[in-house]
């Protein structure tokens, strides 16, 4: 099994990123944005993934009818404070501080975007800052992320799900997953309900293509492996 190829990062990148690293000043800023963003996000996430409250405004305010409802939620609730404490834990251990940044991209992304919509007046400003830092502290590590990403998008294909159907099964399988996404358009409204009918059937011989072309390709591979052991 041959390892995979890691495209390098493109030469004007890697230049950049290695002029920064060479720079002590910015590895101080980084400590700096990795401690801030740790010390805003461990008390936050301690108060969700113990089940409390996260403000105390009246539901009949935008914000607090959001953090009420997201309260109520209960598990969920819990599961965003946990990864908030994951995410400021791995930022404070310097060999899973790369991980830390890119679980934090996703929820300072989130809380971003929570208090824009909702209308958290100045609190916007706050989380644009908090996003920014954790955007920097991704391109701080960008050598690590960019050859994760390269390892992930440039993986060998691993074995093929339908290893020897046979052009109905995976006909069945093709006819199956349109007939499927199209009739959840049909439920949302977004194609003509008149269709259903037509999904509808669609999706029963996709089913009986499925099983018939499997069935034959099971029954094929046992007749080779019979005629196999007799040779």
């Amino acid at each position: 099994m041959t390892g995979t190829h890691v495209r390098p990062m493109p030469p004007t990148l890697a230049r950049a990123h290695a002029w920064a690293r060479r720079q002590p000043w910015l590895g101080r800023f980084t400590l700096m944005n990795r401690l801030l963003l740790a010390m805003a996000f461990l008390p936050t996430g301690l108060v969700k993934a113990t089940g409390q409250r996260f403000t105390s405004l009246p539901v009949d305010n935008p914000v607090g009818f959001f953090f009420e409802a997201m309260y109520q939620t209960g598990p969920y609730w819990v599961f965003i404070g946990l990864m908030q404490m994951a995410a400021a834990t791995l930022l404070l251990i310097p060999h899973t501080a790369t991980l830390g940044a890119v679980l934090f991209l996703p929820i300072g992304l989130s809380i971003f975007l929570i208090t824009w919509g909702v209308g958290f007046q100045g609190t916007v400003y706050i989380t644009a800052g908090m996003l920014l830092s954790v955007t920097y502290l991704v391109c701080w590590d960008g050598d690590r992320v960019w050859s994760a990403a390269q390892t992930l998008l440039g993986a060998r294909r691993g074995p093929r799900l339908l290893e020897g159907a046979g052009h109905v099964e995976r006909g069945g399988w093709v006819l199956g997953g349109l007939s499927g996404i199209m009739l959840f358009l049909v439920v949302r409204g977004f194609l003509p309900s008149s269709w259903m009918r037509e999904l509808l059937v669609g999706g029963v011989v996709a089913l009986a293509m499925v099983i018939s072309g499997g069935a034959w390709t099971v029954l094929r591979s046992s007749r080779q492996k019979d005629r196999g052991g007799t040779e």
